[in-house]
């Protein structure tokens, strides 16, 4: 044993003193072509994202220049009519069809994102077949969920051109988008939490709603955000669906038109482009505060 241990000790002693150019020639050569690299892409990326917050602030800058100027005290009247094209009616549309929307599409995506992690079995062929749906409705364009929806909800179950009509088939449109973030929020939540919620003797249920879910708030509502989003600036679903009434409905089956559907029709007509701007301002404004709130709700919910 001695012996072993002092020719390991004069080898290892000989290889600390081989000079390591003679071991590998071009470590040099390796290193700084690995610095030149890494200083190219970190370059890049810099590039990338200065180019996407110029195109960014182009664009708000572009609409709040155009648009500012064109707010008029007659565009916030409460009845529209071809003088004034009041967008005030458009508005008030637009927040009910997305809380319609959110209330139908929210429970559905959470649960359902529940159960594909917390009960499905891992490798499941029904949970893969289920992620490849969700995965394949989110590519479908919106004016198919338009037609599907004039067929079915205005057509076959007669309700006509109404807010629920549009209301369901939003819901249908954003359901995937919210149930595949929950899905990978409630994934991040690391398996330490619900062995320490089980060892202090809670359920499966009580962990779930008590421990998981609470900590994956911030992404959940991450994907609600970005449902938000589609379904204030979506036009073609609901043409086919609510159709284009410049009126605060009466009920859920009156025919309706939200922000992005007014801005569309102004702008084909050719007569109000101006009106068309400040509408376009009052939709940044409205969609900026929806996520400066949403993000509020989220910082806190993560500090608790």
């Amino acid at each position: 044993m001695p012996e072993i241990t002092a020719n390991g000790g004069e080898k290892a002693a000989g290889l600390s003193r081989v000079n390591p150019r003679t071991v590998f020639p071009a470590g040099n050569r390796n290193r700084t072509s690995a610095r030149v690299q890494a200083g190219i892409l970190r370059w890049l990326v810099r590039i990338a994202a200065l180019l996407t917050a110029a195109v960014l602030l182009f664009l708000i800058g572009y609409i709040l220049v155009m648009g500012i100027p064109n707010l008029k005290p007659s565009l916030f009247e409460w009845e529209y009519n071809s003088e004034n094209v009041s967008l005030m009616p458009a508005l008030i549309n637009t927040v009910l069809m997305t809380a319609f929307a959110l209330v139908i599409a929210t429970p559905l995506g959470i649960f359902a994102a529940i159960w594909l992690v917390e009960y499905a079995k891992r490798g499941n062929k029904l949970v893969r077949v289920v992620r490849v749906t969700t995965e394949t409705l989110q590519g479908i364009p919106s004016i198919v969920y338009g037609l599907f929806g004039m067929l079915f909800f205005v057509t076959q179950l007669q309700w006509g051109y109404s807010l629920i009509a549009g209301a369901f088939t939003l819901a249908i449109m954003v359901l995937p988008v919210i149930m595949r973030t929950t899905e990978e929020a409630l994934i991040a939540v690391p398996d330490s939490y619900r062995e320490g919620s089980f060892g202090l003797g809670a359920g499966k249920l009580r962990t779930v709603f008590t421990i998981v879910l609470p900590s994956a708030m911030p992404g959940i509502l991450s994907g609600i955000i970005l449902a938000t989003g589609r379904i204030v600036g979506e036009t073609a679903a609901l043409i086919y669906t609510a159709s284009s009434v410049a009126k605060i409905p009466e009920s859920v089956f009156s025919s309706t038109r939200t922000l992005a559907v007014h801005m569309y029709l102004l702008s084909s007509e050719g007569l109000h482009v101006n009106e068309t701007y400040g509408t376009a301002v009052v939709l940044l404004v409205l969609v900026l505060a929806i996520n400066c709130l949403s993000s509020f709700i989220a910082g806190k919910l993560a500090k608790h």
